[in-house]
């Protein structure tokens, strides 16, 4: 009976280990698949707009955990609160 709970405790530290080790795993490939999909999207973005954004990690990083709204919100920034810095792009 003893060796029975002790074989009970192991097998649940055992599974919250691999439990901690698989989320520990999926933030990075959550923020590279994020990364890349805002990349794709500034990149057609600039294919077909008006104004044209830099393809840097920070943007793909923004656009690609926000979405629409956050390609907007760096067109807002670049073209109208820091305008002289949009023109430069």
């Amino acid at each position: 009976m003893n060796l029975d709970l002790a074989i009970l405790i192991q097998v649940a530290i055992g599974v919250a280990i691999l439990y901690a080790i698989k989320k520990a795993l999926e933030l990075p490939l959550w923020v590279l698949k994020n990364s890349i999909a805002g990349a794709i999207m500034l990149y057609i973005f600039n294919l077909f707009g008006f104004f044209t954004l830099k393809v840097t990690f920070v943007h793909c990083l923004i656009v690609g955990v926000l979405g629409i709204p956050g390609l907007i919100g760096l067109i807002i920034y670049f073209y109208q609160i820091v305008p002289e810095v949009g023109s430069l792009l």
